[in-house]
């Protein structure tokens, strides 16, 4: 592990954004082996200094020149976006001041980390072994876990830092992982390294990285689940685990992380604008020198970035969400969710409806390949707002002022909405927590209600045995198979985007021609193949809908890449959720 040169110390002290910049490029240029403990301490400061002084004690003046962010005044259409982003030639100005990090106390709190660790830590109890061991990994997890606060803070934010750690002795489960990932390099250990999911992290160890472990703790009662392997039985059909996919980090992957993880929140409305520059520069800098290749979360972080403050002579927005899905199709099996809903978010919010459902169609079609657990909350939210929320709203937008250019009147809209649903049912398919409530069939039947029979009578829906080799064939007629090869889908061969994913507006659909259009439908789920003759019925039957929907699903599931799941769904009642 490399410490600071003297080349890197004369950079002190850190006034702004170009000099954080430059240490970070220039200690990644000259190190295979950077410092995770003083990157994190000098990031971590910074957001703390402008994130919580200012929460606690009001906007301090002499920390920086600039204002925060308030997104009730500079952000419209549900985030930002379309135009309604901050747009100013000072989001390229690298000279956005910053709090002063001063060398002596970067330094005197790494000592601080690297004192901690090596006090509990004796490497030769453990037969100073070569590579990481499980049981030195679970050793060094105590000793972190056990130098925190009694407190646990899930939900606080600014605690996934080394700085928060040594400052305050808190940290939430990406920070532990961090820590801990950090203390085996401090020790000599090299070959540990942060597995990422959407919503969690762990550790790969030992030579190449053939074993993972967890070291830290899930959820609600604080199960300790440190030193316990992350095994195909563990990760088969877990969103959790990606279906063992995950973002397996080197070194700079690493660095990215804890950059990626930076949060500017002041408030639950306004966001520190130096912290957001500063994390945009150096998610660029990252991106240039190829370290997000791989890294399709981070790569949507800068997306989001660029959507609320666009950077001259980069990218866009909707570059980067499309390239985030390429990521995670060429890398990752297209197993992460998250790229489809940053990009099914950002059409949304530019009231590019149809792309939306698009996305988020797609979104659902990955989230089938897993069984739902109460560990999925986040996501289960993120579904549950698309649903219940963000689709009757466009349900009520195109509703008013009906006109033969609307979505309502296009088949391939009511095809994602179908997709959309059967994604959502197969998801729910094999697991031991139910999904569906009355709540989802209300918001489906309000919504597919909107949509007219000629409409529905125009998408093509096949059912089909999802575990059946026999499924290429299923198309039947001639005139699905056409349908089938006319229908267009966002990613071509290499899994790059098609170039009329993002361009095409509602506005620029022929009334003449969507009629022509018979969309292909598969329905998986057998919820939804039991609802395929009463969606295209022309008299929609609402309570049918919603028994059938709501129903407990009494079926034989096969858990790919596992072992086939024979009982049914046992009885069960209706799934809490933290608000």
């Amino acid at each position: 592990m490399a410490k600071l040169s003297s080349e890197e110390r004369a950079m002190f002290p850190l006034t702004d954004i170009k000099s954080v910049v430059k240490l970070f490029t220039t200690h990644l240029n000259k190190n295979k082996e950077p410092n995770l403990a003083i990157l994190s301490i000098i990031v971590g400061h910074i957001e703390n200094t402008l994130t919580c002084a200012r929460g606690t004690a009001g906007q301090e003046t002499s920390l920086t020149s600039s204002l925060p962010v308030d997104y009730d005044d500079c952000v419209t259409g549900g985030g930002g976006g379309g135009g309604g982003g901050l747009q100013t030639d000072r989001y390229s100005d690298l000279d956005c001041t910053l709090p002063v990090v001063e060398y002596e106390s970067v330094e005197a709190l790494y000592h601080r980390f690297l004192a901690i660790i090596k006090a509990h830590v004796d490497v030769t109890a453990f037969g100073t072994p070569k590579y990481a061991t499980r049981e030195l990994v679970k050793r060094i997890s105590d000793v972190v876990w056990c130098t925190l606060s009694s407190s646990y803070y899930k939900d606080r934010a600014h605690l996934q830092s080394i700085y928060s750690y040594m400052t305050g002795a808190k940290l939430d489960s990406s920070g532990t992982t961090l820590a801990v990932v950090a203390a085996c390099q401090a020790l000599g250990y090299n070959d540990v390294h942060l597995a990422l999911s959407e919503d969690h992290t762990w550790v790969v160890f030992g030579e190449k990285g053939q074993h993972t472990v967890e070291v830290t703790w899930h959820g609600k009662g604080n199960e300790d689940k440190r030193g316990i392997p992350v095994t195909d039985e563990v990760y088969s059909k877990s969103w959790l685990y990606v279906n063992g996919q995950p973002v397996i980090c080197d070194r700079y992957m690493e660095v990215a992380t804890i950059v990626s993880n930076m949060n500017p929140g002041i408030s639950a409305t306004t966001d520190s604008e130096e912290v957001m520059l500063l994390q945009q520069a150096l998610l660029w800098s990252l991106y240039d020198a190829g370290h997000l290749a791989k890294y399709p979360m981070a790569i949507d972080n800068l997306g989001d970035l660029e959507e609320m403050m666009p950077t001259k002579g980069r990218q866009p927005a909707t570059k980067m969400y499309e390239e985030a899905i390429t990521s995670a199709v060429r890398y990752y099996d297209n197993q992460h969710v998250y790229p489809y809903t940053y990009l099914g978010g950002y059409c949304y919010r530019n009231k590019l409806y149809k792309q939306a459902l698009k996305y988020w169609a797609k979104a659902a079609s990955v989230i089938k390949n897993y069984n739902y657990s109460r560990d999925d909350e986040e996501i289960y939210k993120e579904f549950l707002e698309i649903a219940n929320e963000l689709i009757p709203h466009i349900m009520r937008v195109v509703s008013s002022g009906i006109s033969a250019r609307s979505i309502l009147k296009d088949p391939e809209c009511f095809a994602y909405l179908i997709e959309f649903y059967d994604g959502i049912c197969e998801w729910e398919e094999g697991s031991a927590t139910p999904v569906l409530h009355i709540g989802w069939a209300k918001a489906l039947f309000n919504t597919i209600s909107k949509f007219d029979a000629h409409v529905r009578s125009h998408v093509k829906m096949i059912c089909i045995d999802p575990d059946s080799a026999d499924n290429g064939d299923l198309q039947g007629s001639a005139v699905e198979k056409a349908a089938a090869a006319e229908a267009r889908t966002s990613q071509d061969q290499n899994g790059n985007m098609a170039t009329d994913c993002i361009n095409l507006t509602e506005e620029d659909i022929d009334p003449s021609e969507v009629l022509h259009r018979w969309p292909l439908v598969k329905l998986a789920s057998a919820k939804m193949r039991g609802l395929r003759d009463l969606l295209l019925a022309d008299k929609l039957n609402s309570q049918a809908i919603s028994l059938q929907l709501t129903a407990q699903s009494q079926v034989t599931t096969k858990k790919r890449g596992g072992n086939e799941l024979e009982s049914p769904h046992p009885g069960r009642s209706k799934r809490t959720r933290r608000e």
